[in-house]
C-alpha cells in the first residue's frame, strides 16, 4: 500500500480546534483543566488546544510535559537509558483538576494506561481525560478517548505517522505499510 496523507496542516488545525470547543463544552468551561501532553508529540498539540482554549475562555491553561518512559510495560528497566528520562514537567499540581492527556496516536491504549499510573503517581486529579489527534483502533486494553480529531481504521500492519511543525517542520498525518516503509528504508 502506498502512503496516503490522512491529514494535512488544515485538517489538523480544523481536528484541534473541534477538540478545544469539545472540551471547553464538557467541562463548563476551563477553569480547574490542565492539559498533559505525551512525549514527544503529544507535546505540541497539548500547547495548540490550549492556545484555542485561551482564546475561546480567556483563561490561561496550565499545560505540561509527561515522560512514560518509566512506567512502560514494554521496555525492561536495563534497556532504559537515564540521560534520556525524566522529561515530565507539570507546572501545576494536578490534584483535584481535570487533567486533559494529549497524544497523537491512540492505538493499543498501552501507553495511556502508563501514562495513567504517572499521573497518579503526581497527585490525585478528580479526572483524567484523553484526547487524541487520531484514534486507530486496534486496543489491547478497555481504553477510549474523550476527543478524537480522526478514527481512522486501520491495518495493524500499517504505521500512522503523525508530523508536527514543531518537531518535523511540516504538519500532517501519513498511513502506509510498515513493509513498504521497511523495504524503502532498507534500500
Amino acid at each position: 500500500m502506498p502512503e496516503k496523507i490522512l491529514l494535512a496542516s488544515r485538517e489538523i488545525g480544523r481536528a484541534l480546534a473541534r477538540i478545544a470547543h469539545e472540551i471547553v463544552e464538557k467541562n463548563k468551561g476551563a477553569e480547574g483543566v490542565v492539559l498533559v501532553g505525551m512525549r514527544t508529540r503529544g507535546v505540541p498539540l497539548a500547547k495548540r488546544i490550549a492556545e484555542i482554549i485561551e482564546g475561546l475562555e480567556g483563561t490561561p491553561i496550565p499545560i505540561g510535559t509527561l515522560d512514560i518512559s518509566l512506567y512502560r510495560d514494554d521496555i525492561a528497566p536495563s534497556e532504559l537509558n537515564p540521560a534520556n528520562q525524566s522529561h515530565t514537567d507539570i507546572p501545576a499540581s494536578i490534584a483535584d483538576k481535570r487533567v486533559i492527556l494529549v497524544d497523537d496516536v491512540l492505538y493499543t491504549g498501552r501507553s495511556i494506561r502508563a501514562a495513567m499510573d504517572a499521573l497518579m503517581d503526581m497527585g490525585r486529579p478528580s479526572s483524567i481525560q484523553l484526547a487524541v489527534l487520531i484514534d486507530r483502533g486496534h486496543r489491547e486494553l478497555p481504553i477510549r478517548a474523550d476527543y478524537v480529531g480522526k478514527n481512522v481504521p486501520s491495518a495493524q500492519d500499517e504505521e500512522i505517522q503523525v508530523q508536527l511543525e514543531e518537531i518535523d517542520g511540516v504538519d500532517g498525518v501519513i498511513i502506509g505499510s510498515l513493509a513498504n516503509r521497511q523495504l524503502t528504508r532498507g534500500n
